[in-house]
This record gives C-alpha cells, structure tokens and sequence, in this order.
C-alpha cells in the first residue's frame, strides 16, 4: 500500500487536506468517493507508520489513550469521534500526529485494530492483537479496560526493576570511585613513606603496593576493560544467538537478583496470558505471543516448546510442567484453572503473587546493600590502614629511647 497526501472537496464546495493510504490512484480516488470527497490533486509521500519508532510516546500516552477509549466506548460513542475528540484533547504532538493517522486510515475503511498495526512501534503486536479480539467478540471497551490495568501494572513493574537496578549500581560505583581514589592517590603517597624505612614488608602490605601499582601503572587497561567487555558482550548477543541464551540463562541465576528477574518474566507472562485469554484470545496464540513478549531467550524457548505440545494434544499444565523451567506456584495455578475453568483468574492470581514478592524483595534487598556496601568499603579501608599504619607502629614500637 502507498501513502499519499491529498487536497480534496466535498459537495458543499469545501476543501479537505489530509492523508491515506491505498493500493493505487484509482483506489484512493474510490476511497474519497466513500467518504463524499472529489479529489482535486494528491502526492504521494513517505507513511507515517515507516517512521514511527514510538519515540516521544510513554506508557502514561497510552494509558490516556486507553482510558479515553475505554471511557467513550461504554458511553457508546462511536470510535471515529473518540478519536477525534482524543486529537483535540492530548498534549503530546507526536501522538496527536499518530491519531490523526489513524482516524484517516478508519475513514478509509480499515478497522481500530488494523490502523493499530500501521504503527508497531507505538502500539505491540499484543495490543494490536487484543483490540482485533475485542472488535469480533464486541467487547472493546472491556479489552480497554483491562489494557489500562495492565499498562498501570506494567509502569509498577518498570519502577520495581528500576530500583532493583537504580540504587545498587549508585552504591557500587561510589565504592568504587573510593577505591580508585585510594588506590591511585592515597595509598601511594602514604607507601611512598613505608618504603623508606628500611624494614621487612609485611605480606599484606606487599599486596597493597601490588595492587596500588596496578592501578596506577595500567589504568589505561583497567578502566576501560569493562566498558569493551560490555560492548563485546552486546554485539556478541545480537550476532550469536547460543550466546544470547548463555547470557539470558546467566541472568537468572545471579545470586539475589537472578530469582527477582525471574519472577519478574513469569509475573509479565501471567498478566498478559490472563488478558489475551479473557479477551478471547485462544490459547496456542497466548502461548505464541508469551514466547515474543518473554524478554528472555531461555523462558521464550519453554514457551515455544509449551506450545508444540499443547498444539500436539498435551493439556496446558502437563506441557508446561514437562518444560521444567517453571516453578511449582505456576504449575499448579495453570493445574487448577484448567481443571476449574477459571485458567484467567489463576494466572492473575499468580500475576498478583509474583508482583507483590518482587516488591517485598525489591525492599528487601535494598536494605541489604548499604549495610553490605558499608562493610565492603569498611574492609577495603581496614586493609590499607592497616597495611600502612601496621610497619609504621612496628617501627615505632622498636625505637629504643
């Protein structure tokens, strides 16, 4: 399909500028017959949705969009001027651009879900996908609705994961620039004197020196190295998928942090598996979209695998147990919803679980680094003092007066 601009006028004389696309000239010609326009000439230009990365708009975009649809759609106003009316109101040009896009695509007779999709970078293919499921089954306003609660949670779960990264990568580097600081200024001018007393070096001072030196022969080696490593593994993770699945699978056994992230993933995949499947969604799509949405190469082959065997015949508990990656509380969730037929209510059940215990460690945690931050830094300065106060005190103790 083209993108083309076009000047156009209706039968009162009044002229219309805007956007559309369509397969050809004639096409679009056919496209303003329907919408009462005679076209007066057109161009046609780069779409809207080939540039659109999403860029400028955030999650509290979309819970506006979400919210104002969900809103207009139960006071049954018809989604055009819904669209319309969210134009006028939002603040952000970028989505007010998108908006207008859309509004022009569903003038020319695509669907909400299907102008959706000419923007993935602002709204996902689960999106896209559950407003498709909605408009059949009638029930927009309620996908709406549960789209807004999951976007909230989503913003709940950035924020929990931002702390989890935040607070202990601020403490560590300050650690850290203690270190250099002490290694590459302090400690050398204080040895600088310990080396002239003329006196055996205890073992523990000689390692102090070996590391001062260290620092401040081959800084230009050390300081760079994890930033080159970084990019290395970066790169690497984008050209080899084998080792994309050794550093995801490597994610989640990080001691402390690794089992956070992981309920992470699983709380992620059991809200939006709870979601698809009560927009009517079925369930093998579920699976597929649980395999994208992961986020982790390790979860997303167990879901792949999951679905092979449900496609098979397995039931839905018995596949995901014969995954072996996933614990207890999840099995026997997915066990008791689909013997029940309440699978929705289970999973939200153990979205809800996940989330407050990723919270709980989340705090939990945080109170564990300063005080383990504290006695790192307390060792590392106990050693140089004691490195360097340890000769001078014995020579002192061996003056005789």
């Amino acid at each position: 399909m083209d993108f083309y601009q076009y000047k156009a006028i209706d039968k009162t004389g009044r002229i219309h500028n805007g956007q559309a696309d369509a397969a050809n000239i004639a096409d679009l010609e056919m496209r303003l017959q329907k919408m009462g326009l005679d076209m007066v000439n057109y161009k046609e230009i780069k779409s809207p949705a080939q540039s659109a990365s999403g860029r400028g708009i955030g999650r509290r975009d979309l819970l506006l969009f979400c919210f104002h649809l969900e809103q207009t759609s139960r006071a049954g106003v018809p989604i055009l001027e819904s669209l319309q009316d969210l134009v006028a109101s939002t603040e952000n040009p970028r989505l007010k651009e998108i908006i207008s896009a859309m509004t022009e695509s569903i003038e020319g007779g695509k669907t909400l879900s299907e102008a959706m999709r000419d923007f993935p970078g602002v709204f996902s293919h689960v999106f896209s996908s559950l407003i498709r499921a909605g408009e059949q089954t009638g029930e927009v306003a309620m996908v709406f609705t549960k789209l807004n609660e999951n976007l909230k949670w989503q913003d709940e779960m950035a924020s929990q994961t931002k702390k989890l990264i935040t607070y202990p990568a601020f403490v560590g580097s300050v650690v850290i620039g203690v270190v250099i600081f002490l290694m590459t200024y302090l400690v050398p001018e204080l040895l600088s004197f310990v080396k002239t007393m003329g006196q055996e070096i205890p073992v523990h001072t000689k390692a102090l020196i070996f590391v001062s030196d260290l620092f401040v022969n081959y800084w230009y080696i050390i300081f760079p190295t994890p930033v080159v490593l970084t990019v290395l593994v970066v790169i690497g993770v984008k050209i080899n998928p084998g080792l994309a699945l050794t550093v995801d699978r490597a994610k989640m056994r990080i001691p402390v942090i690794g089992p956070i992230i992981k309920k992470i993933i699983l709380a992620r995949l059991a809200s939006f598996f709870a979601m698809m499947y009560a927009a009517g969604i079925t369930i093998i799509d579920c699976i597929r979209t649980g395999e994208e949405i992961a986020g982790n190469r390790e979860i997303a082959n167990a879901m792949h695998n999951v679905g092979q065997m449900v496609a098979d015949g397995k039931s839905l508990s018995d596949s995901f147990e014969d995954s072996k990656l996933f614990p207890p509380l999840v099995l026997r969730m997915i066990k008791v919803g689909e013997n029940t037929g309440a699978l929705e209510e289970s999973l939200e059940n153990v979205a809800y679980f996940y989330t407050r215990d990723v919270r709980e460690a989340i705090e939990r945690l945080q109170t564990m680094i300063e005080p383990a931050m504290t006695v790192v830094l307390g060792s590392i300065i106990g050693w140089v003092m004691f490195s360097i106060l340890g000769p001078i005190y014995d020579l002192i103790a061996n003056i005789k007066i």
